[in-house]
């Protein structure tokens, strides 16, 4: 005779099933859903909308001439500006922007930099990096391409004003000028202000700061996703193996204690491979990129006594 004991385990098993069915489903419906946010902010991460000119030599009273010229890789065309110095015979220094900017650098403002740089007899190139103001590309790579094309903007000074060549970097711009430097032994010295040592351990640790997303689970999936995606290596975009061949040609670092998007901890490091040649000054009270603003005389000292030194 059957009796009902036999049914409920039944029952309670098929139950069991669905449960886990459901819990499955969800567990996939999330890693799909936060596989889709990381795809989409990472994207948009290196795809930033350009900004604007807004600016112009021009408001300066700096004489100048508009310029393009390929990227050294890709042949990507890249735009800016030559300004001309006062006085013939100074270093040509070449500026390279920081992520999603363009060559006017607001936050300092960079023509205003360029300004008591060539009145003290330094010609000043300004221009682009791909995907930014101006100049081709569709792409933002922190620092993997952008050398490409600063050492595309290095080919044109030395085609056109040869001589010495210096850098001035500002945030990925400046780790991008690390980059280029330690390729190309022409260049004489780099000033890199608030750059980062590498971007794969930066990233990792300060992601959010450009994401605005919570760190779990979202910068290991966006780490993971990404460089398949757009080709971007970020452990190849490393200053502190840069440096090491950029020795013993000097380097100035400048970095704010009070940078919450790049700790000044990252120049620290990169200093302190070769104190014997490499300068380091830390300001404070400033944001990211912030010292020229806070201190635009004794900023712009500094760079011309860092390039004046230059023998």
């Amino acid at each position: 005779m059957e009796t009902g004991i036999g049914r409920f385990p039944t029952k309670s098993a098929g139950w069991g099933k669905r449960f886990a069915l459901i819990i499955i489903a969800l567990v996939v419906l999330a890693i799909a859903a936060c596989s889709g946010i990381s795809i989409f902010v990472g994207w948009s991460l290196t795809h930033p909308l350009r900004k604007p000119l807004d600016d112009s030599p021009d408001h300066y009273g700096i004489a100048y001439d508009s310029v393009e010229f390929p990227s050294r890789q890709g042949g990507i065309v890249l735009k800016g500006w030559f300004l001309h110095a006062a006085k013939p015979g100074g270093t040509t220094l070449i500026m390279a922007h920081g992520y999603s900017g363009n060559r006017l650098e607001k936050g300092l403002p960079a023509l205003s930099l360029a300004k008591s740089l060539t009145e003290a007899g330094y010609p000043v190139l300004m221009f682009d990096f791909r995907n930014s103001g101006e100049s081709g590309g569709k792409l933002t790579s922190v620092g993997y391409y952008e050398q490409e094309d600063l050492l595309g903007a290095v080919d044109w000074v030395k085609d056109h004003f040869p001589g010495r060549i210096g850098l001035i970097g500002f945030s990925m711009g400046g780790t991008t000028a690390l980059l280029a430097a330690a390729r190309e032994p022409d260049i004489v010295g780099v000033v890199a202000d608030s750059p980062f040592s590498n971007l794969k351990t930066y990233l990792q640790a300060n992601l959010p700061v450009w994401s605005h997303l919570p760190a779990f689970p979202f910068t290991p999936l966006i780490m993971t996703l990404l460089p398949p995606a757009t080709g971007i290596r970020p452990e190849k975009v490393d200053a502190l193996s840069a440096v090491d061949r950029i020795y013993p040609r000097p380097v100035l670092f400048i970095h704010s204690r009070d940078d919450k998007a790049i700790p000044y901890t990252e120049s620290r490091k990169l200093w302190e491979k070769h104190k014997d040649r490499f300068i380091y000054w830390e300001t404070s009270k400033a944001g990211h990129v912030g010292s020229y603003a806070l201190q635009p005389e004794e900023y712009a000292n500094r760079v011309l006594a860092f390039f004046g030194g230059i023998r």
